[in-house]
């Protein structure tokens, strides 16, 4: 990590981050835990690299940050959950949760109606099937599978919700 990266405020939860070099950091560290989903180097390094200059928000507890979440602004209506990661030891701890929360609350500052996130079909990897379901947990809907998108063992399921149905439900 860099010597000149500006740590926030070191209280547990989730913290919106904004220098790039801390990002990068959380990012990297984060997404390398993670052969299972991030296994592929490129795709991994871009995803690294963009993340830098995109809303980030990050979980921080017991001394590290470990997860993350970023969002990409698809259209002036749609943001896209561009990638986010747990630490693998931090799995079903509820974090992934609380993170989405944050996000979602950012969208609706934003004034985003829909949100999306990209991710392999069904029936293809045990971790993405958990990741779907996950997904399907906090309200995303399946949307449509686009076969050839990424690759053909790899076909992309793009699942959507809407950010005012989901606030009004969390009132």
């Amino acid at each position: 990590m860099s010597e000149n990266i500006m740590i926030p405020e070191l209280k547990e939860g989730v913290q919106f981050i904004e220098d790039a070099d801390l990002k990068q950091h959380i990012a990297e560290t984060i997404l390398n835990d993670l052969p299972d989903w991030f296994g592929l180097p490129d795709s991994t390094r871009e995803y690294i690299e963009k993340s830098r200059e995109m809303p980030f928000f990050a979980y921080y507890m017991e001394d590290r940050y470990v997860g993350f979440i970023v969002l990409k602004e698809t259209s002036r209506y749609t943001a896209e959950i561009y990638v986010m990661g747990v630490l693998q030891k931090y799995h079903r701890h509820g974090i992934g949760k609380k993170l989405f929360q944050e996000f979602l609350k950012y969208a609706e500052q934003k004034q985003y109606e829909f949100i999306q996130v990209k991710t392999v079909e069904e029936g293809h990897y045990e971790e993405y099937d958990r990741t779907r379901m996950f997904y399907e947990r906090i309200g995303f809907k399946k949307l449509e599978c686009f076969p050839s998108l990424w690759d053909e063992w790899n076909p992309c399921l793009v699942m959507i919700m809407s950010v005012k149905n989901e606030i009004s439900k969390s009132d």
